[in-house]
């Protein structure tokens, strides 16, 4: 179900991230310049095209969710809104954690659901924050304890 993304995943992936942004962002830096003119499928597609081999998708027959793994950074994590709390997250995380020993990730400080959901999967926070690129808003940075088996 976890697999490595292809150009044709390139419109869902945007799609997702669109949504998630638009829907959990917005409210809290609203920006319409951002959100409804920057902010779009086709320009998101070309930045995810020149990044596809870091890019994981979750599909079952439809493209639900997506992880971004830099070596063991986690650039992104989004599921279909409409689709959370499915287990998709969870399993695109442990995706990470086991095939990529995936540790370390930055979150926006307001986005508490984020944050707890990365901690019930044995994320903390290391106390480390630093502000959002061009915002008032700050990010946090979590880390994975990385645990002998």
């Amino acid at each position: 179900m976890i697999r490595k993304a292809t150009k044709k995943d390139l419109s869902r992936i945007a799609e997702i991230q669109v949504f998630n942004y638009r829907l959990y962002f917005y409210p809290i830096f609203k920006s319409d310049e951002y959100y409804f003119d920057e902010l779009q499928v086709p320009s998101l597609m070309q930045k995810y095209e020149a990044d596809l081999d870091s890019v994981y998708v979750y599909d079952d027959g439809v493209v639900k969710g997506f992880i971004k793994i830099e070596g063991t950074y986690i650039a992104r994590l989004f599921v279909e809104p409409v689709l959370q709390n499915s287990s998709i997250g969870s399993k695109l995380l442990e995706y990470a954690v086991k095939e990529h020993k995936a540790d370390s990730l930055w979150t926006l400080e307001k986005n508490e659901k984020a944050i707890h959901f990365y901690e019930r999967h044995g994320f903390t926070q290391t106390g480390v924050k630093k502000l959002e690129e061009g915002t008032t808003e700050y990010l946090v940075q979590l880390r994975r304890s990385v645990i002998a088996e």
